[in-house]
């Protein structure tokens, strides 16, 4: 597909990439990707189902974990509608204002995943630290605010974006190096300054930098009080109870981490290599993490084969 490059006149779409050099192979990569998607929907809907109809899944871990699971749901349907078409019917075109308000909603989701993650670390040090509080710091109503404060933010925070980039002038590039709009992507095709935005998203990766710092010194405590328990065993059964919010940290920071340092630190990288990353940033973890806590979390295992159970009987 051709790319317009005019220094005239403003320009009216973007375009989107798929893996470069395997257009042709574009519908065979969409068949797991739309597994990948489904599997996503599917898990991250039984978790918010389990946890709103299960009383005994009615506890500060898993309304945190509810929201994850729906931060995760909102990076799937804000990415699907673009991944899908590029590549099962390979339409690239995206315009100016779609492509803002997906920006808008990806960043917003991926904060609300940020802080939830955030959330649930300090969750996990509460719970190892002090065991026979838990319940009394953490009651359903100082849980209900914290989420809806948190929500709050994630909101706010990537309020700016769309504003800042609707401010900007579009006339000479209009191809985009991923298969989804992205704030630091699309702010580099600007013909006009774009200061504002480069200063805001620093800010923005920085935030992002800071709430993994605090989530590591919240498993610098555990691990302190975990080395502190006299048994092997008594440090296994703590230990256990984070690893699944381990995996969960993993899963999202180790690609946005990767996805941020690339331009900066590996700029003759392989455009295939930057498309591979950002699709994994927005496909794994949504798809990973109800995996994850459904093979960690033994009550929510126990819910799922319940149902199963009940259905097949």
């Amino acid at each position: 597909m051709s790319v317009f490059n005019t220094s005239k006149v403003e320009i009216s779409i973007f375009f989107l990439v798929g893996i470069p050099g395997m257009e042709h192979a574009h519908i065979w990569v969409a068949i797991p990707i739309c597994l990948m998607y489904l599997i996503a929907i599917l898990g991250n809907c039984t978790i918010l189902f389990l946890i709103k109809t299960e009383t005994s899944l009615h506890e500060p871990m898993y309304y945190f974990l509810s929201m994850l699971a729906f931060s995760d749901l909102g990076l799937s349907i804000s990415s699907l509608p673009t991944m899908l078409r590029i590549f099962l019917f390979n339409a690239t075109g995206i315009s100016p204002d779609a492509c803002i308000a997906q920006e808008f909603f990806i960043h917003g989701f991926s904060a609300m995943e940020s802080s939830a993650l955030l959330i649930m670390s300090v969750d996990r040090f509460i719970a190892i630290h002090n065991p026979l509080k838990y319940t009394t710091i953490l009651t359903s109503v100082r849980v209900i605010k914290i989420s809806l404060i948190f929500t709050a933010i994630s909101i706010l925070f990537a309020l700016p974006f769309p504003f800042i980039l609707k401010r900007l002038s579009f006339c000479k590039k209009n191809l985009l190096s991923h298969s989804y709009c992205l704030h630091q992507d699309v702010m580099t095709l600007a013909c006009s300054d774009n200061r504002v935005n480069v200063i805001y998203g620093m800010f923005a990766a920085q935030t992002a930098m800071l709430a993994l710092v605090c989530i590591s010194v919240s498993y610098m405590l555990i691990l302190k009080i975990v080395l502190g328990i006299a048994s092997h065993k008594g440090r296994l059964k703590v230990l256990n109870t984070c690893i699944s919010h381990i995996c969960a940290v993993l899963i999202f920071y180790v690609p946005l981490v990767t996805l941020a340092a690339l331009p900066r630190f590996a700029k003759n990288v392989s455009p295939v290599i930057r498309v591979i990353v950002a699709d994994i940033f927005l496909l794994v973890p949504p798809l990973m993490n109800p995996i994850v806590y459904s093979v960690k979390s033994q009550q929510i295992r126990n819910r799922i084969l319940v149902k199963l159970c009940d259905k097949q009987g």
